[in-house]
């Protein structure tokens, strides 16, 4: 027994690399059969939250991305999860659907057998809950706002587990834009018109900053009232007319070579066939 716990004590504290020189060899190891390690998944959005004097009000980007292509231009990115409850939901699409839709099921059955409403802190930590049982293989970055009892809440909740409680947050490949604008004109106790202008001002940094964010900007406001869900509140990357003729006359660019090659070919089969257009 006391040779386990004098094991212990010749522990030291700090990092411990060793996992950094595992992952090589087992890479290595990998590519020899045809494997290669799994990569980071690149995903973009911009999603917002902001609290004010009456409430909450969530924003959101309408882009959805498959690397490099735009997958969606209109995409639905704030999800319901109880009457007065509402999240924003960055990362992979997917995930982020069927992790609010699951939510949104499990905040009403909660409902039904407590006969209460629920409270934003409870649907948080049942999120983050969800999240840290899959250790980030879920990849969803959300942000739950909503009012109840307690006032009005923001909280922002990480792929992991972690969340946080903010005035302010955005997350999101266009984050580090959209929290610029909150950073330089947010006040506490802001009024609702310029709270919409200012989230949509946030959102509109991240559209116009980051590749991966784009097309419409979406509001949702959350009051004691009610809910003001604002689809296509605004179209900060609208295309633009264009107002030159950009035609060129032949012979403009000189032709330095020019190659031609024949090809025989014989017909072989040939058949027609008509296109049923009822």
């Amino acid at each position: 027994m006391a040779n386990v716990f004098k094991s212990y004590d010749s522990l030291t504290g700090g990092f411990c690399f060793e996992n950094s020189r595992r992952n090589p060899v087992l890479e290595s190891s990998l590519s020899e059969f045809g494997y290669k390690a799994p990569s980071a998944r690149k995903t973009g959005t911009t999603i917002a939250g902001i609290v004010y004097k009456d409430g909450v009000i969530l924003g959101a980007d309408t882009r959805a991305t498959d690397d490099m292509v735009v997958a969606d231009k209109n995409c639905m990115k704030i999800h319901y999860i109880a009457p007065k409850i509402y999240c924003c939901g960055a990362g992979v699409a997917a995930d982020a659907k069927i992790t609010t839709q699951v939510m949104a099921s499990n905040v009403e059955l909660h409902m039904l057998n407590t006969g209460r409403p629920p409270l934003v802190a409870m649907v948080t930590r049942r999120l983050k809950q969800m999240l840290f049982r899959y250790q980030g293989h879920v990849g969803s970055s959300l942000i739950v706002a909503g009012v109840d009892v307690n006032g009005a809440h923001l909280y922002s909740v990480y792929p992991h587990g972690s969340y946080d409680k903010l005035p302010f947050v955005t997350m999101g490949s266009g984050a580090a834009a959209a929290v610029s604008v909150f950073e330089d004109r947010f006040k506490p106790n802001i009024g609702l018109e310029k709270a919409k202008q200012l989230v949509r001002d946030a959102i509109a940094a991240g559209i116009l900053c980051d590749l991966g964010s784009g097309s419409n900007v979406d509001l949702c406001v959350i009051t004691e009232a009610g809910v003001e869900y604002l689809r296509g509140y605004d179209s900060p990357a609208a295309k633009g007319k264009r107002e030159g003729q950009y035609r060129y006359e032949p012979g403009t660019t000189a032709v330095l070579t020019k190659t031609v090659t024949p090809f025989s070919l014989d017909v072989v089969d040939e058949s027609v066939q008509i296109m049923n257009t009822e």
